[in-house]
C-alpha cells in the first residue's frame, strides 16, 4: 500500500493510503479530540468533535476524511477550536457533574476532551440545563446502564452490530428524548443481549459500567480456562483477589474480545464455598482428606474399574494437550474406548 505525505499543524507526517486524517494523526502520536471514534469500528462521524480545517479552506470531520498527498491540516484554527468547543459544551450541558463518584473517573474520554478544548465553568453558564432524570437499568447481573451519562456516540450500538452481530440495542425516540434502548425499550436483561461486555469496555463515559468495578493494584497476564479456545486476558488483582478482567488485544486468538464467562465469571476464584482440600466419603459422609489419601482412593478404584467398568468424560475447559493425554490414558491404561466430552461453553 502506498504512503502519502501530509502536514498537520505544520508537522510533516507519513500515512498509509486509505487512512483517515484522524487515524494518521493518532498513529503518529498527534492528538485530535474525538468521542465517537474507536479503532475497532467503522468511522461514524457523529460527535463532530474531531473537526479540522483542510488546506486553509474547508472544515471537515477528520474521522471520515481520507488522506491525500500534500494535504495541509490545521487542528488549531480559531474556527475549528470554536466549533469543537461548542460541540463539547452542548454535551456537557446535560451531563451529570458527578465525576468523583463516577466509575469512569480519570478514565473518561469526555473529561479528557472537555479539558483539552477548554470547557470552563464560566463558559458553561449559557448552556447549563438540568440533567435528564432517567431511571438506571440495573437488570443485567454484570453491568448497569445510566442513560443520564450517555453522550449518544453510538459506540455501544455499533459494537453490538459490527463486532458481535447481536443488534440488541439501537437509538430510540427523537430529539432531546433520544436514548439508546432495546427493542420495545425493555430492560437489557430481557433483550437479545448476551452480556459479553464488549459495549461496556468501549463506552467512553460512565453510561455503561460494571457493577462491581474496582481499580486493580496490578495486572497478571493469563489464559481463560472456561473453554479450549485459549483467549488471552489480563486479570486485575487487588491483594489476593481478582477484581477485574480485560481482554488481551495482542493475543492472536481473541484479539481482546471476551465472552460473558471470560469477562465476568471470576467470582468463583475467591468464593468462600470453594473447595481448598480434597473430600472423601466415609461412613456415608463427606470429610476432608489429604491429597495422598484422595489419590490413593482414586487409584484403587481405577484399578478395579478397568475395561467396561470405566468411562471418561473430557472437559472443554482443558487444553488440547490435556484432553489428548486423557484419551490416551483411557484407551491405553484403562483399556476402554468409552469416552465422551462436553465441548461447549
Amino acid at each position: 500500500m502506498n504512503n502519502v505525505n501530509i502536514t498537520i499543524d505544520g508537522l510533516a507526517i507519513t500515512a498509509r493510503s486509505g487512512m483517515t486524517v484522524l487515524q494518521a494523526a493518532l498513529a503518529n502520536g498527534l492528538y485530535i479530540p474525538n468521542l465517537c471514534n474507536h479503532p475497532d469500528l467503522a468511522p461514524a462521524g457523529l460527535c463532530r468533535v474531531c473537526v479540522v480545517k483542510v488546506d486553509n479552506k474547508k472544515i471537515a470531520i477528520s474521522c471520515k476524511l481520507p488522506v491525500q498527498d500534500g494535504m495541509a491540516i490545521s487542528t488549531e484554527d480559531p474556527e475549528v477550536m470554536q466549533i469543537r468547543k461548542s460541540s463539547v459544551e452542548l454535551l456537557v450541558a446535560y451531563h451529570p457533574l458527578t465525576c468523583l463518584t463516577c466509575e469512569k473517573d480519570n478514565d473518561c474520554e469526555l473529561q479528557r476532551v472537555a479539558h483539552y478544548v477548554g470547557v470552563t465553568q464560566e463558559g458553561m453558564k449559557r448552556y447549563r440545563r438540568s440533567v435528564r432524570t432517567i431511571p438506571k437499568d440495573t437488570s443485567n447481573p454484570f453491568f448497569d446502564i445510566d442513560h443520564s451519562k450517555c453522550i449518544m456516540c453510538g459506540i455501544c450500538i455499533r459494537t453490538c452490530d459490527e463486532l458481535q452481530n447481536i443488534n440488541a440495542i439501537d437509538y430510540a425516540q427523537r430529539g432531546v428524548s433520544c436514548i439508546v434502548a432495546t427493542l420495545g425499550n425493555k430492560p437489557i436483561a430481557q433483550s437479545r443481549c448476551e452480556s459479553c461486555g464488549e459495549c461496556v469496555v468501549r463506552c467512553p463515559v460512565g453510561a455503561l459500567a460494571v457493577k462491581t468495578a474496582q481499580a486493580p493494584m496490578r495486572e497478571v497476564s493469563s489464559i481463560c480456562t472456561y473453554c479450549g479456545v485459549g483467549c488471552g486476558l489480563f486479570l486485575g488483582v487487588r491483594g489476593d483477589r481478582i477484581v477485574s478482567v480485560r481482554g488481551d488485544r495482542n493475543n492472536p486468538v481473541n484479539k481482546g474480545s471476551l465472552c460473558v464467562k471470560g469477562r465476568f465469571g471470576y467470582d468463583f476464584v475467591n468464593h468462600p464455598d470453594r473447595l481448598k482440600t480434597p473430600w472423601v466419603k466415609k461412613d456415608g459422609k463427606l470429610v476432608e482428606a489429604s491429597w495422598d489419601e484422595a489419590l490413593d482412593l482414586i487409584a484403587d478404584n481405577f484399578s478395579k474399574s478397568k475395561g467396561d467398568g470405566f468411562a471418561t468424560l473430557a472437559s472443554a475447559r482443558m487444553t488440547n494437550e490435556d484432553n489428548y493425554l486423557l484419551q490416551k490414558f483411557t484407551r491405553s491404561v484403562m483399556e476402554t474406548n468409552t469416552i465422551d466430552h462436553c465441548a461447549r461453553l
